[in-house]
């Protein structure tokens, strides 16, 4: 480093002497105020006096930065900034404003693209609170779409004084009802002797069963029998052993197919015969065309499918696919009084065009069950929290 005293009588004229000899990268290490001249001590003048210094290693030498052009920044930010903007500007344009604006603008754009999308309404009050309900209800997005189509159909097609009167509630219940309308709703009818029932653990099967038993004699004056194939569960055959007991009905435990043709034989006489059967072995494919040689699937016997209704949607599909060695003519749905949401009903329907037998809402016997219709349905669905 290079380090020079320079004297001058102002600092002006002592940088016009340090750029001189050192250049423009000078540093300035001290300055004061000086008395030069003079003579025994009078007659002196004030002068400045400054250190500065340059470092003596090579510099690198930068290429002078290219003025910016206003015409360039316009082509880069005109797509959005509006283009009156740039109308307004002139040629001269301070450049120090024009990169505070674009610093702007860029501040702008992160702070928008880091902010979380507000939720979109896609429909006008009070169809968007119908839209809210049923999806709050968990009915599918199909069937929202669709109903949505319609409502707002009738809604613009209609003059705007009977518009406003429109109910709609009252219109989505009869779009609903229309839905439903060639779907199997209902109880058992008698005319097949055998209900196969299945369903996965933990879906009150058996409970059910016994229900629909109590209800089949009771109200309907019916001569019942129960058996069971479902020998995988100990507990549940000691339960409808305990339950034909006290309905005094015949029960018998089928751990073979021969012992099934044995109770088929027995109850020949009977009315109905309620099948209790173990989901396993209707996924099995050989026992599947065993029981077929016992019994016509077609004539003779009808399967309901149990399901709660506080499983998930995707599950109760799953369920429902893994019988698809056999048609599944009916569904029962469980559990109504331990949830709040029943769209999974009208989705079974609507993806299986299956019908819908019994509806359970508590574990008493032979209480808590109603035969299923289209008004239950859909009223669950649209008076949401409600519970029987």
């Amino acid at each position: 480093m290079k380090v020079k005293k320079y004297t001058a009588a102002s600092m002006p004229e002592a940088m016009k002497q340090i750029r001189a000899e050192l250049g423009h990268d000078a540093v300035i290490l001290n300055s004061k105020e000086v008395e030069t001249g003079g003579l025994f001590g009078f007659f002196t003048k004030k002068s400045i006096e400054v250190i500065a210094a340059i470092d003596q290693m090579p510099q690198v030498k930068r290429p002078a930065p290219k003025p910016i052009q206003p015409k360039m920044i316009k082509q880069e930010i005109e797509p959005v900034l509006p283009k009156e903007r740039f109308e307004k500007q002139k040629p001269g344009q301070d450049q120090e404003q024009l990169m505070k604006e674009i610093q702007q603008l860029k501040t702008l754009v992160h702070t928008i693209s880091n902010q979380q999308q507000p939720s979109e309404k896609e429909y006008p009050e009070p169809f968007q609170q119908m839209e809210d309900q049923l999806l709050e209800q968990e009915v599918s997005k199909p069937i929202r779409l669709e109903l949505m189509k319609h409502l707002l159909k009738k809604w613009y097609s209609t003059e705007k004084e009977e518009a406003e009167k429109l109910d709609l509630k009252k219109e989505v219940k009869a779009y609903f009802e229309t839905m439903l309308t060639d779907v199997d709703m209902g109880g058992i009818d008698f005319s097949k002797k055998y209900i196969n029932v299945v369903g996965p653990t933990g879906v009150g099967k058996t409970t059910t069963i016994a229900k629909i038993a109590a209800h089949s004699l009771l109200k309907k004056h019916k001569k019942v029998a129960l058996i069971t194939t479902d020998t995988y569960r100990i507990a549940a055959v000691e339960q409808l052993k305990t339950y034909s007991k006290i309905l005094n009905i015949p029960f018998e435990v089928a751990y073979s197919i021969e012992d099934f043709r044995k109770a088929k034989e027995q109850f020949s006489a009977y009315d109905l015969v309620l099948v209790d059967s173990a989901g396993r072995n209707f996924r099995n494919s050989l026992y599947v065309e065993e029981i077929r040689k016992i019994i016509d699937f077609n004539d003779e016997m009808e399967t309901y499918l149990v399901l709660a209704l506080t499983s998930k949607y995707k599950d109760m599909k799953s369920i429902f696919e893994q019988f698809s060695l056999i048609s599944i003519q009916k569904l029962i749905f469980t559990k109504k009084d331990e949830t709040s949401y029943y769209g999974a009903m009208l989705n079974m329907i609507h993806d299986y065009h299956v019908g819908v037998a019994y509806i359970t809402t508590g574990q008493n016997v032979p209480d808590d069950i109603v035969e299923a219709d289209s008004d239950t349905i859909i009223n669950a669905i649209l008076e949401g929290n409600e519970h029987d």
